[in-house]
């Protein structure tokens, strides 16, 4: 088959999952007060059962977001120059970064602190002061496990690395030309039939079996070798598929298939993962098999998705153009008020169905809240990625209809 391009303005389809990806981060966000895994603050009732729930997005979620961002891209890049690219998108990632990790983020890192201490009676730790202990980094909020590292970025690790890659990529442009349709011609000819399933899984599976074991999922940018080599990885797979025409039929032709795929994976690794929760060591060919059905997992949704997508979501909408610039605020702010509202609602003892339901109200209300707010103010909308948006648009009420 060969290659037929549209070149398409905008892949409508690929908007629509990068807004659907980002409000299943805010619950997935939610979930993390209620699971029994390590988190900022946690409920003083959590929910085993829930973990199962959690594993279903866990494989693929952020390495999805990888790959649209960097389709997104590749409709910026074939626009401008390499150093128009390079400054607009630093221009739209580091305020918003470092407004986030001044402003935005330590509100977590405190309630981090004054939950730690509140368990452990006579910690040494304080409070006192803690936004210029946790600028300057004076704070020595340490536990056996490790000090609690300040400033940090925390969920906004996203956006560091986003930056980061942004600018390898702009490194890669500028030494190769059309490097776009490259990855396009290299991704059609690989991703070819039942290599549409298989190469990816493979990449993923030797990742997983190689790096995983020696570079733990980190965030810290400078030892996070596993994670980005699935994350760049990702995100120049999207570069090179978002123009396609022919990937995107054969993805819509492969998406029954890989989201039978992609459920019979989960239900093994979740079952693999429920049973061997609690510190049980697997034996080591166990271990390496559930490496690959996780890859399985990881590669087949997200083949499924882009399927479907693809299919039933090529179309645009007055939500989506809403939406669309709406989710980075809506990330910015969320998982600061999942954790505060989250460790004041603990206090009430209200029934947990209930405190879980106000808390996701409160927290999608308060995104929403905050984009109508600094939407209309030009010197603030920079801080969270809305340089684009002109006073004009920004100040109209929003259309749905």
């Amino acid at each position: 088959m060969t290659s037929t391009v549209s070149n398409p303005d905008r892949r409508h389809d690929l908007d629509w999952i990068r807004v659907g990806a980002f409000f299943l981060l805010i619950l997935y966000h939610v979930g993390m007060f209620y699971v029994p895994w390590d988190w900022h603050v946690k409920s003083p009732h959590p929910v085993p059962a829930l973990e199962p729930v959690m594993m279903l997005t866990n494989p693929w979620r952020l390495t999805l977001l990888f790959l649209v961002s960097g389709a997104a891209t590749r409709f910026m890049a074939d626009k401008v120059t390499v150093g128009h690219l390079t400054a607009a998108r630093v221009a739209r990632l580091l305020p918003p970064l470092l407004f986030a990790m001044f402003v935005i983020v330590p509100p977590q890192s405190y309630y981090q602190v004054v939950e730690y201490a509140a368990a452990h009676p006579g910690w040494p730790g304080t409070v006192d002061g803690f936004w210029l202990r946790y600028a300057t980094a004076s704070g020595r909020w340490c536990t056996p496990d490790g000090c609690l590292i300040t400033p940090t970025w925390n969920h906004m690790w996203f956006v560091a690395y986003l930056l980061v890659y942004t600018l390898v990529l702009a490194g890669l442009l500028a030494m190769f030309r059309r490097l776009g349709d490259r990855l396009q011609a290299g991704a059609e000819r690989a991703l070819s039939g039942a290599g549409l399933i298989l190469w990816p899984v493979a990449f993923l599976a030797a990742t997983r079996m190689f790096l995983f074991p020696r570079f733990d999922v980190t965030h810290a940018l400078v030892d996070d070798w596993y994670n980005h080599a699935v994350s760049l990885a990702a995100f120049l797979l999207g570069f090179g598929l978002a123009k396609s025409d022919v990937l995107r039929q054969r993805l819509i032709a492969a998406r029954w298939p890989s989201l039978i795929l992609a459920l019979a994976a989960y239900a093994g690794w979740a079952t693999y993962a429920w049973i061997y929760r609690d510190d049980a060591v697997p034996a080591q060919a166990l271990r390496l098999i559930m490496r690959v059905v996780y890859s399985l997992d990881q590669w087949c949704a997200i083949a499924a998705i882009l399927g479907f997508g693809a299919l039933h979501l090529n179309r645009s909408s007055p939500a989506l153009r809403y939406l669309t610039l709406g989710v980075f605020p809506f990330y910015i702010v969320h998982q600061t008020l999942i954790v505060v509202a989250a460790h004041h609602l603990a206090k009430l003892g209200l029934p947990q169905g209930l405190e879980a339901a106000i808390l996701i109200v409160f927290t999608f209300a308060g995104c929403f809240a905050t984009y109508e707010i600094v939407r209309r103010i030009p010197g603030v909308r920079l801080l969270f990625g809305l340089k684009g948006q002109s006073a004009a648009v920004a100040s109209r009420p929003p259309a749905f209809a």
